[in-house]
């Protein structure tokens, strides 16, 4: 169950929802790569830092807004986070399935909202840095579109950087949301859902609509 994978390690919890990663990580949508050096240089002893950079039309950062937390920042829903009492930061072009759903392999039966907010909160809980990106249009948005990546650290067992929207359409707690066209609107997650597809999550359950 997810309150049994919540009670495990936490080194071990991550690197089970990271699998093997190294050097760049993709899944941007306002920028290129991240460069680890540089979210590694966000961390601050004891505290959880959240930065969200801003970009405007050809790609270079033209405002950056930072929080420190020593609790951590929570999830509000499936694809949001509240950054505190004026933001919320929306994970942009993925969404939960509908309705119910079940997957026994990870002894989950319940709402798809309720699954997909579970694997966000796990995804929470344990990085040093948040690193998110927006378009400068979100600046000022009382809830905003952004992408975000977290820098897991724990020293002797995992040095990782995991793109939100990536891990949560692997692992089926999320899908890529379509527009009025059909098309995909992060086209950039199409090989994640591809991955999910292969019974994680979400796609364990007959049910659930392509």
């Amino acid at each position: 169950m997810v309150q049994t994978v919540l009670a495990r390690g936490a080194a071990a919890v991550i690197a089970m929802l990271l699998g093997e990663m190294a050097g760049l990580v993709s899944g941007a949508f306002a920028a290129g790569p991240v460069e680890p050096a540089y979210i590694k240089s966000l961390a601050a002893p004891g505290k959880m830092v959240l930065v969200v950079e801003y970009y405007d039309g050809s790609s270079a950062i033209v405002s950056r807004k930072g929080y420190a937390s020593a609790i951590g920042f929570r999830a509000s829903s499936p694809n949001e986070i509240i950054v505190d009492g004026k933001t919320t930061l929306h994970l942009y072009g993925v969404e939960p399935c509908q309705g119910e759903m079940v997957n026994r392999k990870e002894g989950f039966s319940g709402s798809c909202e309720d699954f997909a907010q579970q694997q966000l909160k796990i995804l929470l809980k344990y990085p040093k840095v948040i690193l998110c990106r927006a378009f400068l249009s979100e600046e000022n948005a009382a809830k905003q579109d952004v992408t975000c990546f977290g820098y897991y650290f724990f020293p002797g067992t995992l040095d990782s950087i995991a793109n939100f929207e990536e891990q949560l359409v692997s692992l089926g707690a999320l899908r890529v949301a379509k527009k009025a066209d059909g098309s995909l609107m992060r086209p950039d997650l199409a090989e994640a859902e591809k991955i999910g597809r292969h019974g994680f999550g979400m796609w364990a359950d007959p049910r659930t609509k392509p």
